[in-house]
């Protein structure tokens, strides 16, 4: 059957192709030859007139059911139609970050940068950290370095797009019934704070003070006929006639308000003789005079009319009146709450120079992208050279901005004439090295996306000549393109040579050699690199093409075990739809469509949503009561991707179910799709039936993205207003936050919340959680025999990961065989399985623990504990029996002593350096500072330590190994 379906489908002949970015190249037309049948011939026509009429989602989703639908075998040769994935089609992204050749190094010099600077510098220094750190799969790291930078700002420029940039990377647009002026109760985030100069970096951690009335602070508020009676005919010794009209105005005090008045008023001008100035010819209305007498005395302009306020503006700055300037300035910006305000004030502000004023409307603008750049007013303002030069003039053209602006440009359509544009503003706003770079490598990325390779080349060489050596993989790429194949493998070559190789460098000489060669440099890629994914992804669809699909589905599983992604998925899908597993390819689409709802299939050919109709009718039908079961055997399997699948078809039939999509949010958060889960929990945020719903996934949302006080507070809101079990679990999590000690009271508390947790309604896959949690505070505590109690009740209602508590329970008790036991079955339960054998290793003998912790490491390359016990097994037998049952620990290397030679140390950090390599974890790069020192290599020590400070500076360990190291490395010097 495989031979015939493969037979079949190379007999359309579909070998003009495009490459892409997608999965693999896909063929707008093709023709049967001798296997096909009249009947295919059919479909397939049948088929390409739905894909033309079905071209965007909305309409494919409205006329779908007009498809029909012929026997199975026909539906794996129509499916042809969009083109059979082709090695030569398909080729790795360039990633759109800066990246560095020697990341630790690069860590390192930042971390030494930043405690050197001066305060004004630090948010520009946290700036750069984001650029660097943009392309870890830590999102929480970009997001600690955007509040750094945030926290750090001076100016009100700076102050107003970081605010905004938070806002958007929490993307709080998509919460229904929130406004982009809304204040979220966060000093950092407020758009009024952010408008107010100064610094101050420890009030950014203080609750907004946002909604006291703007008067509070002792502005006074005044109406126009007030001020007129407050002032008597004496007082005033002069007139300014503007017309018919006479505005009564006092010499001394109109004089005050800026050097050219009082030169006219009291210098050698005729005007100082004068009781009556005819003030006619410039140009300002009676009102504005009369608003500028009454400025003069009062030095308010609360009372005026907005019109009013914008002539006085111009007043004031003709007539160099600074403090009238800035009155009208701030009165202005805070007029500015709107779109529609905004894009007419922000003419005025450029016009006049009005800084606050302009950064009002700029807010405005950036607190509701990316909406705001579907507004061609906005877009204008932007950019163009011209609008840059404009912002300049009044402040308001940076850097940051740009680099704002173009991130969510990329994000919208990498292909845009607008994020070219945006790109080339940034890279004119660029004046450090680093900017440069980024700016120009970024713009290669889009021309390459854009299929301009020689502009594409041109900026690849300029971010290379700016000091970005990871450009050089764009240079090569375009000469690729452009027929020079030779010339882009020696620049790889030469770059494989001259720096520390990665496995980068060999996946992209990989394109440019034999068939051979290319296998080779691949396996090289994945064996320095095992998280790239497209040596994975080659592999495979070279397995496909040689009619090995068994081997193409077991290539591409190794990567979708520990690293989930929608065209490894889609390359899945194609495959099991070969095989006729429409069952396995429908659970793999459904998967796609829950990480991206917006995905087209086969290279932008087919929406998701369609393929999944096709699908479905070949599959069996399950009411929502089956997916219930089918979801309790996913979970209890632990099988994320099919639980994913389970979810999304349940919503199918319940779209507005937030129940679901909150559970699909756990899901997605497990298989460290942060993005994709946030959105899924905001949208059970926004379908939640009741407030106290609302609160519930709204302290989820604060707990995810940092804010765990407030998520706490959100809990004891909900539970005032239901007790509830997801109120009761949220507050017990957040309580058992991994940064937080819990102390024996802290630990009762907790317990007791759980408990209550317990009681409440809800369903067996929550509970089984919440059992497991309360569990493991037991356990903290010393109270195993509860814990076993938890861990077994748990187990009854499907929850297998239970085991593993059980199991170490089992150890404390000093039943080591029945710990091991327990993780064996957990094994055998689990579909993805590299944590149960990292766990299970903790119960063995030394070999056998080595050989699980190498099948965890397979399984799961991204896995750090199996790189810090083989590094300490190395140096430090004797205290690997000593390692403490729960893995996040590790030991303390650093007051070990024991004597070694040089081939071990120099194993040792090698295992640990094969993992840095390409996940600069924490841990590992602590472990390994304190190997270095322990060896009395005190440089290495320094210079890890601050790689893994730059990552969070406030790990205590590393401090504290830090502090020693400089000491002794000082000591050594003098």
């Amino acid at each position: 059957m495989q031979h015939n379906i493969f037979t079949s489908m190379r007999s359309l002949k579909m070998m003009d192709g495009c490459k892409g970015g997608q999965v693999f190249a896909l063929h707008p037309s093709g023709t049967t030859t001798g296997g096909g049948s009249s009947v295919g011939e059919k479909f397939l026509q049948h088929l390409q007139d739905h894909l033309r009429v079905n071209s965007i989602r909305s309409k494919s989703m409205r006329n779908f059911q007009n498809v029909q639908v012929y026997n199975t075998p026909v539906l794996a040769e129509a499916l042809a139609i969009y083109g059979l994935p082709q090695t030569d089609l398909i080729e790795p992204q360039i990633e759109h970050c800066l990246k560095s050749v020697n990341f630790v190094e690069t860590l390192a010099d930042l971390y030494r940068r930043m405690e050197g600077c001066s305060q004004s510098e630090k948010s520009g220094m946290f700036l750069e950290q984001c650029a660097i750190i943009r392309g870890l799969p830590d999102p929480k790291l970009f997001r600690r370095s955007l509040c750094s930078a945030r926290q750090h700002a001076v100016d009100v420029h700076s102050k107003v797009v970081l605010s905004a940039w938070l806002r958007y990377e929490r993307r709080e647009d998509e919460l229904v019934g929130t406004s982009s002026m809304d204040c979220c109760g966060r000093d950092m985030e407020c758009p009024r704070t952010a408008l107010v100069p100064g610094y101050n970096p420890e009030l950014v951690y203080d609750p907004c003070v946002c909604l006291r009335s703007p008067r509070e602070e002792g502005d006074v508020e005044f109406s126009m006929g007030d001020e007129e009676c407050s002032t008597s005919e004496e007082d005033c010794d002069m007139s300014f006639c503007i017309g018919d009209e006479e505005v009564r105005c006092s010499r001394f005090s109109i004089a005050s308000l800026s050097r050219p008045f009082e030169t006219m008023l009291y210098g050698l001008f005729m005007e100082s003789r004068r009781e009556k100035i005819n003030f006619s010819q410039n140009g300002f209305s009676v009102k504005a005079m009369k608003a500028a007498e009454m400025f003069s005395r009062t030095k308010s302009v609360y009372s005026l009319e907005p019109e009013v306020v914008l002539e006085l503006l111009s007043l004031a700055n003709k007539f160099c009146c600074e403090e009238m300037k800035s009155a009208c300035d701030a009165y202005l910006a805070s007029m500015a709450s709107d779109m529609e305000r905004a894009t007419l004030l922000i003419e005025y502000g450029l016009e006049e120079t009005a800084y606050l004023l302009v950064a009002a409307c700029l807010q405005v603008f950036l607190r509701e992208l990316p909406d705001s750049m579907n507004n061609p007013n906005v877009v204008n303002f932007f950019c163009s050279s011209v609008a840059r030069e404009r912002l300049a003039v009044v402040g308001h053209a940076s850097f940051l901005l740009y680099s704002f602006l173009s991130h969510v440009a990329m994000e919208d359509d990498m292909k845009s004439n607008v994020t070219v544009m945006l790109l080339e503003r940034l890279g004119e706003c660029a004046a450090e090295g680093w900017q440069k770079q980024l700016a120009f490598h970024q713009l290669g990325c889009v021309m390459l996306e854009r299929k301009e390779y020689k502009d594409a080349q041109h900026w690849f060489e300029a971010a290379v000549e700016a000091g970005h050596i990871y450009s050089t993989v764009g240079v090569a790429r375009t000469k690729y393109k452009r027929g020079h194949k030779y010339s882009a493998y020696k620049l790889m070559n030469s770059l494989i040579s001259d720096y520390t190789p990665s496995g980068w460098m060999y996946q992209e000489r990989s394109l440019y050699c034999n068939r051979k060669e290319m296998m080779m440099d691949l396996d090289t890629a994945t064996e320095l690199e095992p998280t790239l994914l497209y040596p994975y992804k080659y592999r495979a669809v070279s397995l496909l093409e040689e009619d090995k699909i068994g081997a193409a589905i077991s290539e591409i599983d190794k990567i979708i075990g520990f690293k989930v992604s929608p065209d490894c998925l889609e390359l899945r899908a194609w495959f099991l739809i070969s095989l006729e597993d429409y069952e396995g390819a429908l659970r793999d689409v459904r998967a796609i469509l829950t990480l991206d709802p917006a995905y087209m299939m086969f290279h932008g050919k087919l929406h998701g949503d369609n393929l999944v109709e096709l699908l479905c009718h070949h599959v069996q039908q399950w009411s929502q009561a089956d997916c219930w079961m089918q979801l309790y055997d996913r979970w209890s399997s632990v099988d994320d991707i099919g639980s994913l699948a389970v979810v999304h078809h349940m919503l199918a039939n319940d779209p507005g179910k937030s129940l679901l999509l909150f559970r699909q949010s756990l899901l997605l958060l497990r298989l460290n799709c942060h993005k994709a889960a946030m959105r899924s929990l905001r949208l059970a945020r926004n379908h939640a039936t009741s407030e106290h719903e609302r609160l519930v996934y709204e302290g989820w949302i604060s707990y995810d993205t940092g804010h765990r006080e407030e998520a706490l507070a959100k809990a004891e809101d909900a539970i005032l207003i239901q007790r509830s079990f997801e109120a009761f679990f949220l507050k017990a999590y957040a309580l058992t936050d991994p940064d937080s000690n819990l102390d024996p009271d802290s630990s009762l508390y907790v317990i007791q919340l759980l408990e209550e947790a317990l009681r409440c309604p809800s369903d067996g896959l929550r509970k089984g959680q919440a059992l497991s949690n309360l569990g493991s505070i037991y356990v903290d505590c010393g109270k195993l025999d509860l814990a076993a109690d938890c861990y077994m009740n748990a187990l009854d209602i499907k929850h297998s990961r239970a085991h593993q508590g059980l199991a170490r329970v089992f150890h404390l008790k000093n039943q080591r065989k029945a710990a091991y036991d327990e993780m064996t079955k957990l094994i055998e339960k689990a579909r993805y399985n590299a944590s149960a054998y990292e766990k299970r290793s903790e119960y063995c003998d030394r070999d056998m623990a080595k050989s699980d912790l190498s099948m965890a490491t397979q399984l799961d390359p991204l896995r750090t504990y199996p790189y810090r016990y083989r590094a300490a097994e190395v140096l430090y037998l004797d205290v690997l029996d000593s390692l403490p049952v729960r893995s996040e620990h590790r030991p303390n290397v650093g007051r070990v002593k024991v004597l070694m030679d040089d081939h071990k140390e120099a194993e040792a950090i090698s295992e640990l350096t094969k993992a840095i390599a390409f996940k600069p974890d924490l841990q590992l790069l602590h472990l390994r500072a304190a190997f270095h020192d322990s060896m009395g290599d005190f440089i290495s020590t320094l210079r890890d330590c601050e790689a893994a400070l730059c990552l969070d500076p406030s790990h205590a360990d590393t401090l504290e190994l830090y502090h020693k190291a400089r000491e002794r490395a000082n000591e050594q010097h003098t």
